[in-house]
């Protein structure tokens, strides 16, 4: 089901993602809404530490492991009842919110094709008289139509997919970007998003079931050619389970269904583990991309594109589409950072997506769709600084080597 690139062919889709930033540049922006369709004949196992784990005398029954099922214990909550549809119960007592309370065990199966193409954008919108006239925010861009990103994704596109997850409104859709690790370098596991697609913020804690598919729909096929997919077709380079996230401590504390006081944070970091298969991730696609942490000035670039996968009306989330702009600047209140912005059309299901630009010739992800307005003409993201790159640091090093 997986397929194992050769290094020329990991070298031609690098080529060809640099490529096509230099002509097109577009990586998209957010969404998110539930779906109630949970009837997934899923097999409960893994854990947040390692890839699933089948019980020896158990005819194939998964169990989780035991590092996982004690981490859930310390909170209350029954490993057993948790696989068997507890992930379910979203009591604020059992909702769990803290950086260290990040839980997800793998329930292998659960993703099929079916449930994927029904999960709903996490959308995160600001009005336009709240991000108007505020901080030192250049005047408001024109929209640019995303584009749709040329078939086969692999070959165009291949460090950005789809990231999944359960919330409380149901299954959720964002996108996300395969990132290099460079304290493991040729062997990343690491996928870029935004926060509010982990995490949901002041008012809540950690979503569940969070996965990653690079690639996801890589024909791009119609919405009626993926009801008879096998999942194969619908994520050809397997489902890659997270079995740790982190976002930032503002994220945690100030995000809300609006950005709110942690929209300038809002991005996070996953690390993956595939479902079945040793290989990493970086491996298994060929290609990631380095994160500029420079946060340089919207000045200074001439260009940045956004990618993701649109998944509100009119788009339907089943396909990658891009938006290449001269990013301007967006301040939602002089005390907090000011944010990139750019102007497109995609709509919610892209929040997370990676923003690029060219360095000498490099495509590097350099921001993430965060916000933007109900209107969809532009999106925003934050700029990537000290804290960012810290967040990463500690996440590779920390887990990068599992």
């Amino acid at each position: 089901m997986r397929y194992a690139p050769s290094s020329s062919a990991r070298r031609r889709r690098t080529a060809l993602a640099a490529a096509g930033m230099v002509a097109a540049m577009a990586f998209t922006t957010t969404a998110c809404e539930g779906s109630t369709d949970d009837k997934a004949d899923a097999r409960s196992g893994a854990g947040a530490s390692r890839a699933a784990t089948h019980d020896a005398g158990g005819a194939g029954k998964v169990r989780i492991p035991a590092d996982i099922a004690g981490r859930l214990k310390e909170h209350g909550i029954d490993a057993d009842r948790w696989k068997n549809g507890a992930w379910k119960n979203w009591d604020k007592d059992k909702w769990l919110s803290e950086a260290k309370d990040f839980v997800n065990p793998v329930i292998e199966g659960l993703w099929k094709p079916e449930r994927m193409r029904s999960a709903k954008e996490a959308n995160k919108t600001v009005t336009k008289d709240a991000a108007a006239g505020q901080g030192v925010s250049d005047p408001e861009p024109r929209p640019v139509p995303a584009e749709a990103e040329r078939t086969p994704y692999h070959r165009n596109a291949a460090p950005v997919g789809k990231v999944f997850f359960d919330s409380p409104k149901g299954s959720m859709v964002c996108s996300g970007t395969v990132v290099k690790d460079v304290n493991h370098p040729g062997r990343s596991n690491l996928v870029w998003t935004a926060g509010h697609c982990v995490h949901a913020g002041g008012n809540g804690g950690w979503y569940r079931n969070l996965a990653f598919v690079p690639s996801y729909n890589d024909l791009g096929k119609s919405e009626a050619e993926l009801r008879s997919a096998t999942t194969t077709e619908a994520a050809p380079y397997g489902t890659w389970w997270a079995d740790w996230a982190s976002t930032s401590n503002e994220w945690i504390r100030g995000g809300s269904e609006s950005g709110g006081a942690g929209a300038a944070y809002d991005y996070a970091v996953l690390h993956v583990k595939p479902e079945s298969g040793a290989k990493s991730l970086e491996e298994t696609v060929g290609a990631a991309l380095d994160v500029d942490f420079s946060a340089p000035s919207a000045t200074e670039v001439a260009s940045m594109g956004a990618w993701g996968y649109p998944a509100a009306p009119p788009y339907n989330g089943l396909k990658m589409f891009k938006c290449l702009d001269r990013p301007g600047r967006l301040a939602l209140s002089p005390s907090l950072p000011t944010m990139y912005r750019i102007g497109c059309t995609m709509t919610g299901g892209s929040s997370g997506g990676g923003w690029f630009r060219v360095v000498n010739g490099k495509t590097e992800l350099v921001s993430n769709t965060s916000i933007g307005p109900v209107t969809n003409t532009w999106l925003a993201g934050p700029q990537l600084g000290k804290e960012a790159e810290a967040l990463y640091q500690n996440m590779s090093r920390a887990y990068g080597g599992r």
